[in-house]
């Protein structure tokens, strides 16, 4: 089990490492390459949402030149949750809530990345939900949002 750090030392983590990112221009997919571990957690993981194992944070540290401070502070349970303000109650809602709590930053880093500065339209956008078998027994949700990409103009 990790310890759970200050979440000031994991937001300013999050925020050299992206700078590393930028610098030596890396993908976050090349970041995830070097782990044994999806692009979005990956990301995640690295915006501060969650921990990485040992063996993927080193490497994650050692692809950036962060040091090994930044090795044990990956590997720490962060505090997760990126979006302020109110919760909402219902419980269907604040499910979706909690994703985009631990995803959210996710997202945005992936989009801008593979489409640069704008926004995903929800008004040229498509929703579609499917109930799918689990392998596990059950049923799972298959959620897909697809909206317009829309980029930022200059003025």
């Amino acid at each position: 089990m990790h310890a759970q750090f200050d979440p000031t030392a994991r937001q300013a983590l999050a925020a050299v490492a992206v700078e590393a990112k930028t610098a030596k221009d890396l993908t976050w997919q090349q970041i995830a390459d070097a782990t044994d571990y999806s692009t979005a957690f990956v990301t995640a993981a690295v915006l501060g949402q969650h921990p990485l194992p040992k063996q993927a944070a080193t490497a994650v540290a050692d692809l950036l030149g962060l040091g090994d401070d930044a090795v044990t502070l990956l590997q720490t349970i962060p505090t997760r949750g990126s979006i302020p303000g109110g919760v909402p109650t219902d419980p269907t809602i604040y499910r979706f809530y909690e994703m985009l709590q631990v995803y959210g930053t996710t997202l945005k880093a992936l989009i801008h990345e593979q489409f640069g500065d704008g926004i995903i339209s929800a008004i040229n956008f498509k929703l579609d939900v499917r109930k799918v078998p689990d392998p596990e027994g059950g049923e799972r949700a298959v959620i897909t949002l697809d909206g317009k990409y829309l980029p930022t103009k200059p003025f």
